[in-house]
Formats: structure tokens, C-alpha cells, sequence
């Protein structure tokens, strides 16, 4: 049997960050995951760190928008029919934060802490030999439809408010920064002070390696075994039992595997989804992530080729890939910009875990002494895994946080 101070389950970028954090303030540390750092839900993202969001994703507002996704015309969302009835009260509650009220007051709860995204992992970046992965060069969002532009003045006030410059671009506006992209959109928002990195397993991995170089244990283990031993939790791991006086549970969309059995009832959600790598034609390319809002999907330069991610599939975690959004897609792909061959062959498939309000819970566990929680991050895991981590460290340590942890508490759900 092993003993430690803490130990982290989830070595995704929330996990593997929350450890570092710890490591640095010399606490004795165990990361435990059952599969490789960061191959889960990290690994599939945009890689954007949206140090510049205001509003999160949004249940569809208007009856034509709704109806394509009924009728599974929509890029942006797809969902499996037997599955709606046990997800239907997450979207009930979906709905209602989306009102543009709480949409506005959600915008003003997360900004302390989404301005510190690009921060914490540049700190984590110099120190773990990383920084060759991370782009300054914003990100840009076009879109199709004027009146999809002419919504965006709620989102541009508050920008205005929060003091994040933007550039309102017209179609030569936004092709002087991307010329490769082609003119099928209307208008265009460059988001300066967006970052973005080109491998997201890298960080990861660079993070976990920053970790173990300070004394962190990198453990093989099935978070499910948790259970209390006295006054310290216990997980079986491939090495025997581990120990430790307390335990960060940030399992992403694993998560309520293990605290519905410890009688922990969140309501979290998934939301599936995949990417696929392409090459390009020609000389074609971009330097940054570039999002075609109208049709719901991003495309965004990786080591591994341009990788093209899909909206929101409804969908239990584990149920067989429908990558269907691909075919709704795709054509419009190739009329934004010049795609090549798919390089791999492979369809990627992860999944967000998501609450109904769009905030992680960053907090202690309700009745279980030494448990805390970092989860929920829905589509902003790789942007706020370092500042969950510290957080969550300040929290353990019995520190002042370093922005309010009040919208993050677990009460707001009970």
C-alpha cells in the first residue's frame, strides 16, 4: 500500500494540471487515470484557449434554427431519438439559462475567471518546456448570414464592458488575415487576445512531465474503486492500494460513474463529439482556428493536419460512434477553404461534460470530508484547466481563491 497527501483522479488537462499545481507547493501527489495522460476528452478539442468568451453555447432561440436540428439538418447538433427522454430534463434547464438574462449574467460570472486562461497557461507553458506549442494570434469566426452578425450586439456591448478588444471585419477584411479562406461569409469577428495551441496532447503530456519531474506519481487505477479507509480515501491502483487524506475528483465525463455511487447527484450531461485531420490543397493555410458560425463547426491548424471539430452530439457517453454531422458538413467546409485528403482515416470521438448553466463546479464534495470536485468544464476544459488548478489548490490549502469560487460552488445545484 502507497500513501500520499493528495491524489488526483482524471489525467486530462484539469487533472493534470490540478496536480502540478499541487506538486508545486510540495505536496506528495498521485495522478491516477486508467488510460494515457490526456487521451480522453483532452485530447479532442479545438485547442483554443478562450481567454475572450463571454456568452457559452446556447439552446437554439429561434423556431427555423430549432427545426434543422429536429429534422437533423444541422451541423451544429445531431442526437440519438431514444436517447431525448433521459436527456430532456438537462435541456429543459438548458433552455432556461440560455434566456439572454441569465446568458448576461452568466457572461459576468465566469469573466474572472476566463481572464486568466491564457495566464496560467503561458506559467505552465514556460515551466514545462511547452511554449512551442502556443499561438497568440487570436481567433476569428465568420459568418455566412448578416443577421446572424446583426445578433451579435449583445456579445459586443459586453466586450466593450469587459475591456476584450474585437475587430468587426468585412469579407477582404477577414481574407487579409486568412487568404486562403474563400468568400462564402458575410462578415467576420477577430478575437485578438484569443490563444490557441497546436497539440493539446502535447500540453498535456508536457504538463504531466513538469509534474512527475517534481516528485508527482503518475499511477494506473480505476477511479470507481474509490471508497474511504478511515479518515483517507483509497483507490485501487495497478501497484496495490493508494492512500491519501485527500482526493480531486476530475474524471470529466466519467465523473458521475463514481459520485452517484457516493450518493453525489449532479446534473451533468455530455455532449459527444468528433474530429477529423485533413491536409490541405496546395499552399493553402491558416494561422489561426477559424469558426464558421452558421453552420457549426471549427476549423483549426494542428500539428497533426487542419483539424475540423463538430457541434454537440446528444448521445449516450458510451453508445457507438454516429459521426453523421461529418456529411452535413463537410461540403460546406470545402467551400470556406481549400481541404485536401483526410489524413488518417480515422473519426475521433469524445465527449464534454457539461452542466445546464455552462460553469465547471470547482468545490468541495457535499458530505464526503477530503473530496473535492474540478469538473464540468463542458467546451472549455483545455482553457481552464490551469486556472482550475489553482483554484482548486488555493481551496485545499484554505486560501482566498484568486477570483470568487462563489459561481462555481456545488450549492447553486441543491
Amino acid at each position: 500500500m502507497a500513501r500520499t497527501d493528495a491524489m488526483v483522479l482524471g489525467a486530462g488537462i484539469v487533472g493534470t494540471s490540478a496536480a502540478l499545481h499541487l506538486a508545486k507547493r510540495g505536496v506528495s501527489v498521485a495522478l491516477v487515470d486508467r488510460a494515457g495522460i490526456g487521451e480522453q476528452t483532452s485530447y479532442g478539442n479545438a485547442g483554443i484557449i478562450e481567454g475572450n468568451t463571454i456568452f457559452p453555447p446556447v439552446f437554439p432561440s429561434h423556431f427555423d434554427a430549432l427545426l434543422r436540428v429536429a429534422l437533423k439538418r444541422a451541423g451544429e447538433a445531431n442526437y440519438h431519438l431514444s436517447f431525448l427522454p433521459h436527456v430532456l430534463p438537462w435541456l429543459l434547464a438548458f433552455r432556461a439559462a440560455s434566456r439572454p438574462d441569465r446568458l448576461v449574467e452568466t457572461a459576468r460570472l465566469i469573466r474572472p475567471l476566463f481572464s486568466r486562461a491564457v495566464a496560467e497557461h503561458e506559467a505552465l507553458m514556460a515551466e514545462s518546456g511547452a511554449t512551442h506549442y502556443l499561438r497568440k494570434t487570436g481567433w476569428l469566426k465568420v459568418y455566412r448570414n448578416e443577421s446572424s452578425f446583426a445578433g451579435l450586439a449583445a456579445e459586443f456591448d459586453l466586450a466593450a464592458k469587459f475591456g476584450l478588444p474585437l475587430n468587426a471585419l468585412d469579407t477582404a477584411g477577414a481574407q487579409a488575415l486568412e487568404p486562403s479562406l474563400n468568400s462564402v461569409f458575410a462578415k467576420a469577428v477577430f478575437w485578438p487576445e484569443a490563444a490557441s495551441i497546436s497539440d493539446p496532447l502535447g500540453v498535456t503530456r508536457a504538463y504531466a512531465s513538469r509534474f512527475a519531474a517534481l516528485g508527482g506519481v503518475l499511477v494506473a487505477g480505476d477511479a470507481r474503486s474509490l471508497h474511504r479507509i478511515g479518515n483517507r480515501w483509497r483507490v485501487d491502483t495497478a501497484e496495490g492500494a493508494l492512500d491519501a487524506q485527500e482526493c480531486v475528483v476530475a474524471l470529466g465525463p466519467w465523473a458521475t460513474d463514481l459520485l452517484d455511487a457516493l450518493g453525489v447527484r449532479l446534473p451533468l450531461a455530455v455532449k459527444r463529439g468528433y474530429h477529423r485531420h485533413f491536409r490541405s490543397q496546395g499552399n493553402a493555410s491558416l494561422s489561426r482556428p477559424v469558426l464558421d458560425a452558421d453552420v457549426g463547426y471549427l476549423i483549426t491548424p494542428m500539428e497533426q493536419g487542419m483539424r475540423i471539430t463538430t457541434g454537440a452530439e446528444f448521445a449516450p457517453r458510451d453508445a457507438t460512434p454516429t459521426p453523421v454531422q461529418f456529411l452535413r458538413i463537410m461540403p460546406r467546409v470545402r467551400e470556406l477553404y481549400p481541404l485536401g485528403e483526410q489524413v488518417d482515416g480515422k473519426t475521433w470521438l469524445g465527449s464534454r461534460p457539461c452542466f445546464p448553466d455552462s460553469r465547471p463546479i470547482i468545490d468541495r464534495a457535499p458530505g464526503h470530508a477530503g473530496l473535492w470536485l474540478a469538473i464540468g468544464h463542458a467546451h472549455w476544459g483545455l482553457t481552464l484547466g490551469p486556472a482550475t488548478g489553482r483554484m482548486i489548490t488555493q481551496m485545499m490549502a484554505g486560501e482566498l481563491p484568486f477570483c470568487d469560487p462563489a459561481p462555481y460552488r456545488v450549492q447553486r445545484f441543491n
